[in-house]
Formats: C-alpha cells, structure tokens, sequence
C-alpha cells in the first residue's frame, strides 16, 4: 500500500508562483517515478512532469522554463514550482508514484490562477 499527500495548491494571480509538495509513504521501492498530472474542468488528465528516483525528467513543453520539478529521495517527495503562472495552468493537480509500472494516485490539489 502506497499514500501520498500532497499539499500547496491555492489561489494565485497570472504571473506568480505556487510549490507543490507531495510526500509518500507506505511500501515504496527505491527505484520509482514521481510526478504530476493536471485535469482542467472538461478535459482529461495530462502529464506535468515526472522525475526518477536517478533524476531524469520529463516534462510538458507547455510547462518548459516555467515548472520546475524535483525530488528527495531520502523524504520519498517530489515537489513542483510553478512560476510564471497563466490562467490555462487552472486545474487540480494530482501527483502519482510508480513503481513497475504499477501507479499510485494522491488526492489532488487545486490549482487557480486567475488573470
């Protein structure tokens, strides 16, 4: 079994910054990928970005030189800045864990940005 918190969504106006955090706990392998997705109202889930426990990133090119997306291992959390927000960056926010291809899902944080 896998948990995962995840915390720092809000309200933010365009061009400010907001960091999520999300913090695992449970039967966690060392070798895994942590990231996030975001689901804007009427539209399906979409890959952020994501990041392995060896450090290698994959990331939207919507996202590209705003997001920023790390992790400690150590705290089995991954975070993500988000700076230079725009209106379209809207949604929640979730943030999965995968380990062998097998994926955990937190909650979901929202996310508003408003122009």
């Amino acid at each position: 079994q896998v948990q995962l918190v995840e915390s720092g969504g809000g309200l933010v106006q365009a061009g400010g910054s907001l960091r999520l955090s999300c913090a695992a706990s449970g039967s966690i392998f060392s070798i895994n990928v942590m990231g996030w997705y975001r689901q804007a109202p009427g539209k399906q889930r979409e890959l952020v970005a994501h990041i392995t426990t060896a450090g290698t990133i994959n990331c939207a090119d919507s996202v590209k030189g705003r997001f920023t997306i790390s992790r400690d291992n150590a705290k089995n959390t991954v975070y993500l800045q988000m700076n230079s927000l725009k209106p379209e960056d809207t949604g929640v926010y979730y943030c999965h864990l995968d380990i062998f291809g097998r994926r955990s899902w937190g909650q979901g944080t929202q996310v508003t940005v408003t122009s």
